[in-house]
């Protein structure tokens, strides 16, 4: 395929925002971790901003990667790009000399499927379009879609649509695909589309938006691990920022938000136990939140950008070393 393109289509989500709330942290340089590289267009734009940084990129994709690559091969000398899942931050930072803990000013994680990834046909994230069963955004995993839907459980497949997809109809479809998969295998994303419009009673599908959209991101959920790789990230992350440190972290699905906000709002909490009429040396909260909720995209840049209408994005700064 040719990707000669590709680069410019990228619009970054929220670049303006997450420019505000990182830049301050970023200033006077430091590291900064954009743990989910894509094609580059924020990391782009922090290291033309922001000359003495040092960046360290994360992708499970090589593809991406090698795009990004090439997209920042003007600031190759400040760059270090790493082919891992963001759960695997620490070892990153390992990787580029760096301690796990307290060594970097900035992390910057932007979740979900990519612009890449979506406008790929055949990774088959798009239910909009006929394409292999595939939706790993590691194309060197094993498990795809197809081997879900064909593999898993009456059971296992039921708690994947009703857990990643908050499908109400969860056991009516896994039902059906057992019942299909036993004359003809599933491989095209149609031959999934299909079973759902016929399983997905006509009044859901005429009010519910397109029938397609939750299991395919149940699907896509279950094959790249992206809630528990999520869980495992965020710690480490918070975990590698220094004093004065600022995170900002943009989600797309409502699962995904729920962990940040689970986690950031620990992390900002008091360690003192409750009752005590002081806070305890060392015991105070080691984040303070910088966005009031989960923020949302204007509605000129979902003009612009379209797929920037289901972010949500947190963001917090280190305020104290954990004791």
């Amino acid at each position: 395929m040719n990707h000669a393109n590709q680069t410019p289509r990228h619009v970054p989500v929220l670049l303006a925002r997450a420019d505000e709330i990182l830049g301050p942290a970023l200033v006077s340089g430091g590291v900064l971790v954009d743990a989910t590289l894509g094609l580059g267009g924020h990391a782009e734009h922090f290291l033309r901003t922001y000359p003495a940084i040092r960046l360290i990129g994360l992708d499970r994709d090589t593809e991406a990667l090698r795009l990004a690559g090439e997209r920042l091969r003007p600031f190759e000398d400040r760059i270090t790009l790493v082919h891992t899942r963001y759960d695997s931050l620490a070892e990153a930072l390992g990787t580029a000399g760096l301690p796990a803990t307290a060594s970097v000013r900035a992390v910057l994680m932007d979740l979900g499927v990519s612009s890449m990834q979506l406008d790929e046909s055949e990774r088959g994230f798009a239910y909009s379009i006929d394409a292999p069963l595939d939706m790993r955004m590691d194309p060197t995993a094993e498990l795809t879609a197809a081997d879900v839907l064909n593999t898993y459980s009456h059971g296992d497949l039921a708690r994947v649509l009703k857990t990643y997809g908050e499908e109400r109809f969860a056991g009516r479809i896994a039902s059906e695909v057992v019942r299909r998969r036993q004359q003809r295998p599933f491989s095209t994303s149609a031959q999934l589309v299909e079973l759902l419009y016929d399983a997905i009673p006509a009044a859901t599908r005429r009010t519910g938006g397109h029938p397609a959209k939750r299991t395919f991101q149940a699907l896509r959920v279950e094959v790249n691990r992206e809630l528990e790789s999520l869980e495992a990230a965020l710690p480490a992350a918070l975990d590698a920022l220094e004093v004065g440190g600022r995170i900002v972290v943009m989600s797309y699905q409502s699962l995904e938000d729920k962990v940040v906000k689970q986690v950031l709002a620990q992390r900002s909490a008091s360690r003192t136990p409750v009752g005590l009429p002081v806070e305890l040396p060392g015991m105070g909260p080691e984040f303070k939140i910088l966005t009031r909720g989960a923020e949302k995209a204007s509605a000129s840049e979902i003009e612009d950008n379209p797929r920037a209408a289901p972010v949500r994005m947190r963001a917090a700064e280190r305020i104290e070393e954990a004791g």
